[in-house]
């Protein structure tokens, strides 16, 4: 085998073992990783910036901006708040709203902000109802990464999907959200059935969530209308991008400029909470993959696919849709469908086969699949990270006896729907 061949293998894999352990931060190693790929003359510093998705970069960049901004109106906390108390103090029912909420705010800004912005608000609800907050937390990790499934904007392997083949927040939509919707709904039903027992109905704690006072929550009137108004043109920008042929990553850019403008002086603070190590993670992912196209790598891994499917395109579905589910719950999705991506454009310049079903099979199994570990996404590891701290510890076990079955349950539902839509 040819040496550069061989050297981008090592870098790769040994990039992901890396990665997987733990023991440095992502970020490093990613760009670590990426660096030895130009400096061993693997893939040209030129062909390496190519390799960079700046579509999906922007748009990341850009919704990272408004929401940094927005959450400092108090809607986020407004909405938590006023479900508790429509739930009228019944954990229950309180369960239900919060998880649907989860869902909601996932699908419409993205899955690792709503958990930073829901988490605190969680757990003093579930203090003010006397309940223990894991089946909260662990909802609104499982409901998180359904609702982020959804949308363009909702979790950034899908992002990294429609900037590279070119599909629209309507795609996503009309595609993903019918499945999502019943993967949501089956969730949430078998979560509130399996913590029934946990739900004790008390009458002080729902004096104590009846006393909440919703508006106390908007710390800025001005900021909370403002914000609006920008996330909803935001919006109706990706609504609409099939007609104004606006990439996504332009739309949210503008949409960060404009509320810097409307209100912010100085942009040092705002800019800053962009989460610039989640960037450049991308980057060296990007750069990292770039070196296994160079060297052929990923068209070999292609024609190993084809021929175990024999280039049958409901087979070679069925393998992405479940290979994903399966390597998203071992390693963070976004770096397997950094991989997958052009992997799949592969396939199809071999085989020539419509790739439809097989990108919407790589959104699922990677989204949904992530569930499955306290590790399979960047939204898992965050909650876990802050019920850490907080003193609510979410075991590796004690998650997994959860969520497996969760998203086994989940990815039958997919395999059906990805089967009956777009295979039969």
């Amino acid at each position: 085998m040819d040496k550069l061949f061989i050297l981008a293998i090592i870098i790769f894999l040994a990039t992901y073992v890396i990665i997987i352990t733990e023991k440095y931060h992502r970020t490093i190693i990613a760009m670590f990783g990426a660096s030895l790929m130009v400096l061993l003359g693997i893939v040209n510093q030129e062909r390496a910036i190519e390799g960079v998705d700046f579509n999906t970069l922007g748009l990341l960049i850009g919704m990272m901006v408004i929401v940094s901004i927005a959450k400092d109106s108090g809607m986020f906390q407004y909405v938590a708040i006023k479900a508790a108390k429509f739930g009228q103090g019944d954990p229950k029912k309180i369960f239900i709203l919060l998880a649907g909420i989860v869902a909601v705010f996932s699908a419409l800004l993205d899955n690792v902000t709503t958990v930073l912005l829901m988490v605190p608000v969680t757990l003093v609800v579930t203090n003010n109802l006397k309940v223990r907050p894991k089946p909260f937390l662990i909802a609104t990790i499982l409901l998180s990464n359904i609702g982020g499934a959804s949308t363009l904007i909702g979790d950034p392997p899908n992002i990294m999907i429609g900037s590279a083949v070119g599909l629209s927040f309507n795609d996503f939509i009309v595609n993903l959200f019918p499945v999502t919707f019943i993967i949501g709904v089956a969730t949430v039903a078998i979560l509130a059935f399996i913590y029934r027992k946990e739900f004790v109905f008390n009458q002080d704690a729902k004096d104590a969530i009846m006393k909440f006072k919703p508006n106390e929550a908007i710390t800025n009137k001005k900021l909370l209308w403002k914000s609006l108004l920008v996330l909803g043109i935001v919006l109706l920008g990706f609504f609409t991008h099939g007609s104004t042929h606006l990439e996504g990553a332009t739309i949210a850019l503008f949409g960060a400029a404009l509320l810097l403008l409307m209100t912010v002086h100085e942009p040092e603070h705002n800019l800053r909470e962009v989460e610039w190590t989640t960037i450049f993670f991308f980057v060296g992912l990007f750069i990292l993959v770039t070196g296994l196209e160079e060297v052929g790598a990923l068209h070999m891994m292609a024609g190993k696919i084809i021929e175990m499917t024999q280039g049958n395109v409901v087979s070679t579905t069925m393998v992405v849709l479940w290979f994903s589910a399966i390597f998203s719950a071992i390693v963070d999705n976004i770096p397997f469908v950094a991989t997958m991506i052009p992997l799949i454009k592969d396939i199809g310049s071999i085989t020539g086969m419509d790739l439809t079903p097989l990108w919407w099979a790589l959104a699922l199994g990677a989204d949904i699949g992530g569930n499955a570990t306290i590790v399979g996404a960047s939204a898992n590891v965050v909650v876990s990270g802050i019920a850490g701290r907080e003193g609510h510890k979410i075991g590796f076990v004690e998650y997994l006896k959860i969520a497996v079955p969760m998203t086994t349950i989940a990815m039958v539902i997919c395999t059906g729907y990805i089967y009956v839509r777009y295979l039969m």
